[in-house]
């Protein structure tokens, strides 16, 4: 038994392991190679307030103006006042940001009345990741699982109360292809998003959503999950991985256009640095009048040797497409980028499953209400990590009464063959790529109560075919993403039906309108009752 079991290897389980090494021996699993999370992807950077001219309020009011209502008060006040000493700590850990005169190089974007975007040039994610799996490697109590999939909870009996707690881990070793058994006395979920359900997402494929659909199925709420933001500026095709096309370059002057060349944004007071759902609603309603496959962004505002400086990473993805950014227009498409749901969590990352805590992505803790605001999300990661590695520092100076070994048990039952065999590949791609249209094409940025329930039916039906291949082939790493996908998408359809209004991230056509008076609140799901 471990003393801390950690899935997922992007920034917030990094950071807590990071954490909890000085007091407790850590185990981390994660589904690929350690570097392949969302946050290697992050382009803009880290929002916090980090010069004079900025102050905790106004990035909290921005917060706040971005959620539409919906933000947890206490949970965004304890993100700006903690996310400054976050930042110090990841500087500490040897991330280098990029710094103007020796301070640091504060970017804008859509959203932030302050330049507050502590940033790597365009590669912040990749190089967070970098300092923080280095300063892993060299710690002893830290020991890194990789190519090792977490396929359910496993649930025991608390000593205390005699209810089910979480117990660790039922995960696939995909190098040996066996189930194993991973107990600990405290396990933090940090499995990332869910954008592998979308047709066109910036999420790398292995963010499908594991770590919701496995608290969900043990039992633990989640919310907010029909708040799913979707990014405006992917590069078109959006093809597999979308590119991102940072909002950091709104932020430095680029303007939304038509592939006529009039202003996409004109008639919003903040024009092309607008929220990402006003910016994406704006977007999908162009494409659909006008029949255009794309939007454009135009750089030429921008100085070419400042591009060069600030954009490099875009600069070469572009340029690998035969697009030069610095003359000539990108071609830009929304797509899906965070889930600003999860399973719901208390300012300490800890969920309603006791032995259970949840931080990053997966967690819901009222931060991002129902529209996240841009950069806020790795300094919530850290943030509540950071919280989350103290409060089970202190329970583990504790009596540990008890114990939950001999007692665990998956959440829901093995697959019948353990260990599973192989299903065939043609089959699991088409049944994934059969999700991520339905979910794009009736879940997406705009929605609709005939939509909505179309999209449920669906997976409904998708849901009985996949329990079918995971009761023959459960070991299948394959099969295992793709139930947890269709859990998680399922998810998502059942808040959306539930919020009968146009809030944020979530608008809905045959409800146009903010109903303050009945959904001025979080859509909460538990399995098999109610929240």
């Amino acid at each position: 038994m471990a003393d801390v079991l950690v899935v997922g290897s992007g920034v917030a389980g990094l950071s807590f392991a990071l954490k909890m090494a000085e007091r407790a021996s850590v185990v981390v699993v994660t589904k690929k190679q350690r570097a392949d999370s969302n946050t290697n992807y992050a382009q803009g950077g880290i929002a916090a307030v980090m010069s004079d001219d900025d102050r905790l309020e106004l990035h909290a009011r921005d917060t706040f103006t971005a959620g539409a209502g919906l933000c947890h008060s206490s949970s965004v006040w304890t993100l700006v006042r903690e996310g400054p000493s976050r930042v110090r700590d990841l500087i500490d850990w040897g991330v280098r940001f990029s710094r103007e005169r020796e301070a640091l190089a504060l970017g804008r974007e859509g959203g932030h009345s302050r330049r507050r975007i502590v940033h790597s040039v365009d590669r912040t994610g990749r190089e967070i990741e970098r300092a923080l799996l280095d300063a892993v490697a060299e710690h002893p109590s830290v020991t890194m699982l990789e190519d090792h999939i977490a396929v359910d909870l496993l649930l025991g009996v608390d000593p205390t109360t005699g209810g089910r707690r979480c117990a660790g881990v039922l995960v696939l070793d995909r190098n040996r292809g066996e189930l194993q058994r991973f107990t600990a006395r405290h396990t933090l979920l940090a499995a990332g998003g869910l954008g592998a359900i979308y047709r066109h997402t910036t999420n790398p494929d292995i963010a499908t959503g594991d770590g919701v659909a496995m608290a969900y199925r043990a039992g633990a709420r989640v919310g907010n999950l029909e708040f799913v933001q979707f990014h405006p500026t992917a590069l078109y095709p959006a093809e597999g991985r979308a590119v991102l096309i940072s909002e950091a370059v709104r932020g430095e002057g680029a303007v939304l256009l038509t592939r006529e060349g009039e202003p996409l944004m004109a008639s919003h007071p903040h024009g092309s640095l607008a929220t990402r759902d006003v910016v994406a609603r704006r977007i999908d309603a162009y494409l659909k009048e006008s029949g255009s496959l794309h939007a454009l962004l135009d750089l030429s505002p921008i100085e070419s040797d400042e591009i060069e400086r600030r954009f490099p990473n875009i600069m070469e993805e572009c340029a690998a497409r035969g697009i030069d950014i610095r003359g000539e227009p990108v071609p830009v498409v929304p797509a899906a980028h965070y889930a600003c749901g999860g399973v719901a969590t208390d300012s300490h990352g800890r969920s309603t499953l006791p032995g259970l805590l949840v931080v990053g992505e997966a967690a819901f803790t009222g931060v991002h209400g129902a529209n996240r605001l841009a950069s806020n999300s790795l300094l919530e990661a850290v943030v509540y990590a950071h919280r989350a590695a103290e409060w089970v520092a202190l329970e583990l100076l504790r009596a540990r009464a008890g114990g939950a070994e001999d007692s665990a048990v998956p959440a829901s039952p093995e697959p019948s063959a353990a260990g599973g065999g192989t299903a065939p590949d043609a089959h699991t791609a088409a049944l994934r790529q059969e999700l991520r249209s339905l979910m794009w094409d009736d879940a997406a940025i705009v929605r609709s109560d005939a939509r909505l329930e179309r999209a449920e039916a669906g997976l409904v039906d998708l849901e009985a075919r996949v329990m079918e291949l995971w009761r023959q082939h459960g070991g299948d790493a394959d099969v295992v993403e793709l139930r947890n996908m269709v859990e998680a998408g399922l998810l998502v359809v059942r808040c959306a039906l539930r919020r009968a209004e146009s809030r944020g991230l979530h608008h809905n056509v045959d409800h146009p309108y903010r109903d303050n008076e009945r959904f001025l609140r979080d859509t909460l799901l538990v399995r098999g009752g109610v929240p």
